[in-house]
């Protein structure tokens, strides 16, 4: 059974995520405040977080990124701002998915199924990766599948999992131009409760780490991205 840990300060918030996850078969944990959470993550196995961001003590973003630095964990961000600008912060920081509130407790629930399941995908996917040892190279751009890393001219990328995600489903589909929900669908797993912006914001950051590379990510107007080397 998959545990999410759920972190908030409001109390109605908790009760109401927990309830509603709890309908889905999964177990719960709760945290008032990122420095709770952070100790949690450190003395137990979590499948997801579902994080607020705004909190007394530790923001969301300063623990998913503590988080993210001991433990490779999914986080689902909550958040009262919903500019632009907060989303991009989020994903920089790692964040797989970001909600903004007042939120729909069943399209929550969706996307935490989506990103569980792509998670689990995604390891299977890992696995028989590791076993090919394979290596997509472009130049001086290096993605070594059996590491999931990313090399730029002998340099390591700092990419985060989602950034290495979409690289990686680019170029193995490089020469076609790809829809933003067909990129939504192969790197998110989303459906109908998928944000085309979000494929926009992720490719912004992703281009801004490929430096020189960056071109190899090609916008086609009308349709969506291709990879092209």
């Amino acid at each position: 059974m998959p545990k999410i840990l759920i972190v908030d300060d409001e109390e109605e918030i908790v009760r109401l995520i927990v309830r509603y996850a709890q309908r889905e078969g999964y177990e719960t944990a709760e945290a008032s405040d990122g420095s709770e959470a952070v100790e949690l993550c450190r003395k137990c196995d979590f499948d997801m977080i579902i994080m607020d961001v705004m909190m007394r003590d530790m923001d969301g973003y300063t623990a998913v990124k503590k988080i993210r630095s001991e433990r490779d964990i999914p986080v689902l961000m909550l958040s009262a701002r919903g500019t632009e600008y907060d989303k991009l912060f989020g994903f920089e920081v790692g964040v797989d998915d970001y909600v903004t509130k007042p939120f729909s407790p069943k399209e929550l629930m969706a996307r935490v199924n989506v990103i569980l399941k792509r998670r689990a995908k995604n390891g299977a996917v890992n696995a028989a990766d590791t076993n090919k040892a394979e290596k997509l190279v472009f130049g001086g751009l290096e993605i070594d599948m059996a590491g999931r890393s990313v090399s730029i001219d002998g340099e390591k990328a700092e990419l985060t999992l989602k950034e290495y995600d979409l690289l990686t489903y680019l170029a193995r589909n490089r020469g076609i131009a790809l829809s933003r929900d067909q990129i939504l669908d192969g790197v998110w797993g989303y459906d109908s409760f998928g944000d085309e912006r979000t494929v926009d914001w992720q490719i912004k950051l992703l281009r801004g780490k490929l430096g020189k590379y960056r071109d190899h990510i090609r916008t086609v107007r009308g349709v969506g991205y291709k990879f092209e080397a």
